[in-house]
């Protein structure tokens, strides 16, 4: 049996229809690596594309997790150059993720991407949960990245963007692997982490970096 087609304008459709035509999609990559940022994307897509369907550079957009990194590439090159669309990036290195944790990171992170766009959005569809943070009218959209054009358009750019930032690091931290795993505690980061100790891009905040709390006695 086919599986059923999922409408992936199914969030942007009703506020476009009331006027919001700037709509934008917002998703995050990096919040459970060991190292490097958290990068976030926020996406506009334009509205006649609920007329004309989407162009065919973006035939089989989905949620960055789904698509092979080729396919990934193929999108974000499409999301980049075509000139309907409005996007932002943003990210929050390290030290600043150990300073306020990973969530308000992330939410830090979403907020600067945000408020890049020109003219601002708005309303926001969030990947996941509300963000309290935001100053914009939001819809949280759990599992959102595989339901919204939007968001999946902008867990493309976060994702390949935070790929391409952890290639980088790997020629100058090439001890850690960081092309390969990209950051997340595989076996080979873990063994490297033991052996060479964390490097300027650790999150120090994170386990087996963070510091062992000392029993009270």
């Amino acid at each position: 049996m086919a599986a059923p087609l999922i409408d992936r304008f199914e969030f942007e459709r009703p506020l476009w229809s009331r006027g919001a035509t700037l709509v934008a999609g917002v998703d995050e990559a990096g919040r459970g690596p060991l190292a490097g940022p958290v990068v976030a994307a926020a996406v506009i897509l334009p509205p006649q594309w609920l007329l004309t369907g989407l162009p065919v550079e973006l035939n089989g957009l989905n949620d960055s997790k789904q698509l092979t990194a080729d396919l990934r590439e193929r999108f974000y090159a499409a999301v980049m150059s075509l000139a309907d669309i409005r996007f932002a990036i943003a990210q929050v290195e390290a030290p600043q993720i150990d300073e306020i944790n990973i969530l308000q990171a992330t939410h830090r992170a979403m907020n600067a991407a945000l408020a890049q766009l020109r003219p601002p959005p708005e309303h926001v569809l969030v990947d996941g949960w509300r963000v309290p943070s935001l100053c914009f009218p939001q819809t949280p959209i759990v599992k959102g990245d595989a339901r919204s054009y939007s968001i999946a358009a902008a867990s493309v750019l976060a994702k390949v963007t935070r790929d391409r930032l952890m290639a980088e690091y790997d020629r100058q931290w090439p001890a850690y692997g960081f092309a390969g795993h990209k950051g997340y505690g595989t076996a080979q980061h873990l063994a490297a982490l033991s052996a060479h100790g964390p490097c300027p891009i650790h999150r120090r905040s994170f386990a087996p970096m963070k510091p062992q709390q000392q029993e009270l006695l």
